[in-house]
C-alpha cells in the first residue's frame, strides 16, 4: 500500500529533485528552474465558472521546469514523469478551439493565449517533472501552464500580476485547449500565500490570503479512481448554468451570470427551469453561500459549522451536480468517523480525484492509518494520502531554496 507522503520542498528531497532535472538539461550555465504548485480547493465547487467565490490553497505537490532559453521560436520538453520528448513551433499557435490530445498542448495553450495578449514569447528546451498525481483534480494542468508561462516569458518585458496571469493561462485552456474551465485553478497557482488559503472573488479578481487556522493541517486523500469527469461534461455542466442565468435574468434585474442569484430568486424561478438546470443553480448558489459562511467560521474558529459547511458541500456536488462517485463517498465516510478530522468532503471538478480534509495537529496519522486500512477492501483501490502544506504560488527556485 502506499505511504503518507509529504510534498518534495525541504531539504535534500527539494534540493536533489531540481539537481536531478538540472542534470537530465545538461545544467548549462544560463538554466533555470522554476517551480508551479498544484492546488486544493477547501470549498467552492464549480463557482468560479460562474462568477462567484471560491477558496483554494496552492499547495507543495509542484510542477517543475528546469530551462534554457534559445533564439528559435520553437519549445522542446521532456517530460521526466511521462518519459517522452514533445515540440511546438510558434509558427503552428494560429487556431484555438482544439481538443486537447497530450500535456504539451497546455503549453501550446499558454503560448498562444499570452501572444494573443500582447506578451513577448520565447523559445526554450526543458525538462519537466511533477509530484502533481495526474488525473487527482489537483491541477496538474494549471500548475504546466503556470510553469510553462515562466519559461515562455520574454524577460525583458513586465511580468503581468499574478491574477491577469492567471486569466490568460486559463485563456489558453478555455480557448486553445478547449476546456471551458473558470479561473480558480490558473488563480491559486499564481498567487498562493505560504500558510495562507485565498479567497478569491472570480468576477472582479480581488483576493484576500485568509490564515488556515493554527493547529489545523489539510490532509489530501487521492481515491487512486482518476478524476473522469470528461471534457464534455464539464462543458455541459457550464453551459447548463449558463442557461439557468440566463433564464432567470429575463425576470429578474442585474443577473448575469449565477454570482447575481440568491435562493429566493432561486425559489421565484425555479419552475421556469428545466429540472436539470434547476438542480445545477441549485449548488451553485448554495455553494457560494457556503464559501462565505466557512471563512467566517475559520476565523471566529468555529470548526464544527466548517464540518457542516464541508459536508453540506460534499453532498451537493453529489446529488444536485451529480460529479460525486462511491470511491469519493468512500473516503469521506472514512475519514467522518477519525477523531480530530474536522471536515472532509469531495475536492476538484469530480468523479473521482481526491478529498480533502482539515484535520487537528496529531490526528494526521490515524487518518493515514484508517484509509490505507479501510479504504481498500471497500472500494478494490489503492488511496494514497498526502500532507498538503500551503505554498506561495509559482515562480523561479532561488540558489538559497537548493540549499536550506
Amino acid at each position: 500500500m502506499n505511504q503518507s507522503t509529504s510534498p518534495d520542498r525541504d531539504g535534500q528531497a527539494f534540493s536533489a529533485r531540481a539537481g536531478t532535472l538540472l542534470e537530465r538539461l545538461g545544467a548549462p550555465a544560463g538554466a533555470t528552474l522554476v517551480r508551479a504548485p498544484g492546488r486544493v480547493n477547501l470549498i467552492g465547487e464549480h463557482t468560479d465558472y460562474n462568477e462567484g467565490f471560491v477558496l483554494p490553497a496552492a499547495i507543495g505537490l509542484e510542477v517543475w521546469l528546469a530551462f534554457e532559453p534559445w533564439d528559435r521560436p520553437r519549445v522542446e520538453l521532456t517530460s521526466a514523469e511521462f518519459g517522452e520528448t514533445c515540440a511546438l513551433d510558434f509558427d503552428d499557435l494560429t487556431t484555438g478551439h482544439r481538443q486537447a490530445v497530450s500535456w504539451i498542448d497546455y503549453v501550446a495553450g499558454t503560448a498562444w493565449a499570452m501572444r494573443e495578449a500582447g506578451l513577448p514569447i520565447r523559445g526554450f528546451r526543458g525538462v519537466l517533472d511533477s509530484t502533481i498525481p495526474v488525473g487527482s483534480g489537483l491541477s496538474s494542468s494549471a500548475a504546466l501552464e503556470l510553469a510553462s508561462s515562466w519559461a515562455l516569458a520574454d524577460p525583458s518585458a513586465p511580468r503581468p500580476a499574478a491574477p491577469r496571469m492567471a486569466a490568460i493561462a486559463q485563456r489558453g485552456e478555455n480557448a486553445y485547449v478547449g476546456v471551458n474551465c473558470g479561473i480558480m485553478d490558473q488563480f491559486a497557482s499564481a498567487a498562493g500565500a505560504d500558510g495562507h488559503c485565498l479567497l478569491i472573488d472570480c468576477r472582479t479578481m480581488e483576493f484576500r490570503a485568509t490564515p488556515i487556522p493554527e493547529g489545523l493541517s489539510i490532509l489530501v486523500c487521492d481515491t487512486g479512481s482518476p478524476r473522469r469527469l470528461s471534457t464534455s461534461e464539464y462543458n455541459t455542466r457550464r453551459s447548463e448554468c449558463e442557461l439557468g442565468a440566463r433564464l432567470i435574468a429575463e425576470r429578474e434585474q442585474g443577473v448575469k451570470a449565477l454570482r447575481d442569484v440568491d435562493a429566493a430568486m432561486l425559489s421565484r424561478n425555479r419552475s421556469r427551469l428545466p429540472e436539470v438546470v434547476a438542480r445545477r443553480c441549485e449548488h451553485v448558489v448554495q455553494e457560494d453561500a457556503r464559501v462565505m459562511a466557512a471563512v467566517a467560521s475559520l476565523a471566529a474558529g468555529d470548526l464544527d459549522e466548517v464540518g457542516r459547511l464541508f459536508a453540506a458541500s460534499h453532498a451537493s456536488l453529489r446529488d444536485l451536480y451529480e460529479v460525486g462517485s462511491t470511491a469519493l463517498d468512500a473516503m469521506v465516510e472514512i475519514a467522518r468517523d477519525v477523531p480530530g478530522v474536522v471536515a472532509s468532503r469531495m475536492t476538484g471538478a469530480g468523479f473521482g480525484g481526491c478529498t480533502v480534509n482539515l484535520v487537528h495537529n496529531g490526528a494526521e496519522e490515524e487518518l493515514r492509518r484508517r484509509v490505507l486500512a479501510e479504504y481498500p477492501a471497500r472500494t478494490g483501490l489503492e488511496p494514497r494520502v498526502f500532507v498538503a502544506s500551503a505554498v506561495a504560488g509559482a515562480g523561479p527556485i532561488l540558489a538559497g531554496d537548493l540549499t536550506r
